[in-house]
Order: structure tokens, then C-alpha cells, then sequence
């Protein structure tokens, strides 16, 4: 018969045996740790254009470079230049060719220095379907 009686004695203590919960809060603690994704910042704030009600998402394994107002270019909070692109986001495509380059242009920037580096990304070996431009939403 499940449970107590009435008759049984009372001087027995009730255990509850938390073991199992514990191992599967230190799994599920593990699971979240691991599977954690980090995303590298391009390291200075841009002031984007407004483009509307249009809304793009931003990929989590992304290349971020960000073109200042003084037509600086940064990624990882460096100042790299032009020249620096191709040695920065070259690397990181031949380990993961499939991933996206987002260029993220400051509106009082010079459009042709964020067309100088969407070409830069590109000579890096950046899939053409795979480089966007980001702007304000």
C-alpha cells in the first residue's frame, strides 16, 4: 500500500533526496554555458541613417565593421583603415566562409569610403549575397 498508515511510527523521519534535482540544474547550467554565443562589437558608435520602417536582423556570427563621420574605419574597437580590412576579415571567412559582413556606415560618412570597404570585403573573399549595410531603424 502506498503512503502512511495511521498505525506506522511516527519516530521515522521523512527524507526527500534532492540529489537528481541538483544534477539536473548543474546540466542544464552546463547546456546554457556552452552553448552561449558571443558577438564581437565594432567598438565605436555610429550614428546611422533612418531609413523607415524597414527592420533588418542582425546575424549573430557576423563581421562587424563600422565607418565613422570622419570616415574612420574601425573593427573591434581598432582603427584599421582601408588597407587593414582585407588582413582582419580574411581569416575569419576562410574559417567560416558562410559568414556575413555587416558594414555599419555612420550617415554623415562619405558613401564612397563605405563602397571602398564593401569592395575590401569582397577581395577578402566575402559571398556578395552575404555583405549588408547597416542603417537605422
Amino acid at each position: 500500500m502506498f503512503g502512511r498508515s495511521i498505525n506506522d511510527d511516527q519516530d521515522e523521519p521523512v527524507v526527500i533526496d534532492l540529489s537528481s534535482m541538483i544534477d539536473c540544474v548543474f546540466i542544464l547550467l552546463i547546456f546554457f554555458i556552452v552553448s552561449t554565443v558571443f558577438v564581437e562589437e565594432s567598438g565605436v558608435t555610429v550614428n546611422k541613417p533612418d531609413v523607415g520602417p524597414a527592420a533588418a536582423s542582425l546575424e549573430k556570427n557576423s563581421i562587424l565593421i563600422a565607418v565613422t563621420a570622419d570616415n574612420k574605419i574601425f573593427y573591434g574597437g581598432d582603427s584599421i583603415g582601408i588597407q587593414g580590412i582585407i588582413g582582419k576579415i580574411k581569416p575569419l571567412l576562410t574559417e567560416n566562409p558562410e559568414m556575413p559582413v555587416i558594414i555599419q556606415g555612420d550617415k554623415e560618412s562619405a558613401h564612397g569610403i563605405v563602397q571602398q570597404v564593401h569592395g575590401q570585403a569582397i577581395l577578402a573573399g566575402a559571398d556578395k549575397n552575404k555583405i549588408s549595410i547597416s542603417t537605422k531603424n
